[in-house]
């Protein structure tokens, strides 16, 4: 089985299905953060080319979310002049992915304007559902795959309220030139549940 992790310098994701035997390739236009040997750097949508049982994608999400539509307004047009172009090539990048002739596919992304401009989620997880003490709402849309199954939990899996010590590290961060890519990791818990609930050939 063969499964194409798209946008994802990491390999987190990539190792943890590759961990279970499956012949999985991370793509993105950085270099391998892991092992280089299952990575090609380029532009994902090459490998659209090529037979594959899963694409996993996480598209850049800089334009899509939601706190971007600050930069949106009129005040900031002679800042950003591109920022409109640049939200539409974003969601037009994404609906390639979503489109692309692979059977089963998810594509990760914050909350943004996906939701509105496509469809909403068809889940909204969080990194303690699976194990990781914080807060990050990721929005998950899923084709041909079912909805991922909390793994450090129990309840309903919207219900049970946030306790004390769960913060917003990601969010929290203090400026550097590297803090988007930390943002931008898939925790390793989730990484996992994907390979261990959807790695089954």
């Amino acid at each position: 089985m063969r499964a194409l992790i798209g946008c994802e310098s990491s390999a987190r994701v990539r190792d943890a299905f590759r961990a279970r035997g499956w012949d999985a390739w991370s793509y993105d236009l950085l270099p391998c953060e892991s092992d280089p040997r299952w990575h090609v750097q380029g532009d994902v949508r090459r490998a659209f080319r090529e037979h594959w049982d899963l694409g996993i994608f996480h598209p850049p999400c800089t334009f899509l979310t939601i706190s971007a539509n600050k930069w949106m307004k009129p005040e900031y047009e002679s800042k950003y002049p591109t920022r409109k172009q640049d939200r539409e090539d974003a969601a037009s990048f994404f609906m390639e992915l979503w489109n692309a002739p692979i059977p089963r596919i998810a594509i990760e992304n914050p909350i943004g304007v996906m939701s509105t401009r496509f469809r909403k989620p068809d889940q909204v997880i969080q990194p303690w559902m699976f194990g990781h003490p914080e807060t990050k709402a990721t929005c998950l849309w899923l084709k041909g795959l079912p909805k991922l199954s909390p793994t450090h939990m129990k309840g309903d899996l919207f219900a049970e309220p946030e306790p004390e010590g769960r913060e917003q590290r990601l969010h929290k961060l203090p400026p550097s030139p590297d803090r988007w890519k930390e943002r931008s990791r898939t925790f390793t818990g989730i990484a996992s549940a994907m390979a261990q609930q959807w790695g089954t050939k």
